[in-house]
């Protein structure tokens, strides 16, 4: 199954007016279990960030990253660069509308985009495990990060994070070119990147992984067997998201000795 077609169409919808788009924003934040421990990292950082930083948010996405840290820090700087067009342009759109000045989204190829000794801090959620070469872009975002400035990886590991199933070798999220990074792999490549210090811990771990099985995973392929069963997912949240919340708040504040997320941050 692919994520794409149904985000495509879940975005669209939520994109029609300003107060859609802050909802689908909140609903992100309460549900997806990387998104919780983004933010911890980021509330860590954003302690000794100066305080005009300058911030790329690495294929961005829907944004909302990039709307959680220009709304909470005024005086920061943001780019959120990605390479569909349409998620580009919605961006720009919606921050203009609600007069959010300091963040603003560009066309760019991770493979080769520089900008050299510009960034306090870099971030990348759920990117790297679509990009085939991976080194380069930890050499481009090595290159565009001030001394001492740091590099955020959220993506999955190789302890099922890409949900392959069993004996068909196929994942459920469809759109991977690996089905998830070895931990030692990723710090391995950083290093050959040029990054020095580096700390990786697991994410979804027990915890986690039956949250995204209830949050995401099931409402998802609901949605992939038939568009109408829309109308039943908030009856289905009902029940299962006082579940998730409590899970996603174990997950984020337990340690793990494996699971199928991975949380890496790499200085320069």
């Amino acid at each position: 199954m692919e994520y794409d077609p149904i985000k495509n169409k879940l975005g669209a919808f939520f994109n029609k007016s300003p107060f859609l788009r802050k909802l689908f924003y909140n609903l992100l934040d309460l549900l997806l279990l990387r998104t919780w421990h983004i933010h911890k990292q980021l509330r860590i950082w954003e302690k000794t960030a100066p305080e005009n930083a300058k911030i790329l948010d690495a294929g961005m996405g829907f944004g909302q990253y990039s709307y959680w840290m220009a709304s909470k820090h005024p005086k920061w700087n943001i780019l959120g660069v990605d390479v569909k067009h349409e998620q580009i342009a919605d961006c720009n759109a919606f921050f203009q509308k609600i007069g959010l000045t300091n963040a603003k989204f560009e066309y760019a190829d991770l493979t080769a985009f520089t900008h050299p000794d510009t960034y306090d801090f870099a971030l990348s959620v759920d990117v790297m495990e679509h990009i085939l070469e991976d080194v380069q872009v930890f050499k481009n975002i090595y290159a565009s990060l001030h001394k001492g400035g740091m590099l955020l990886i959220s993506t999955p590991s190789d302890q099922g994070g890409s949900d392959v199933e069993e004996g068909s070798g196929e994942s459920f999220i469809g759109e991977h070119v690996r089905n998830g990074y070895n931990i030692n792999e990723i710090q391995d490549k950083l290093k050959t990147a040029g990054f020095s210090k580096i700390e990786a811990n697991y994410s979804y771990g027990k915890p986690g992984h039956i949250s995204w099985v209830l949050s995401m995973k099931y409402p998802m392929k609901m949605l992939a067997f038939s568009k109408a069963l829309i109308i039943i997912l908030p009856f289905y949240y009902l029940v299962t998201f006082p579940f998730a919340l409590i899970l996603n708040q174990m997950d984020t504040n337990g340690t793990h000795a494996t699971g199928t997320g991975l949380i890496v941050k790499a200085w320069k």
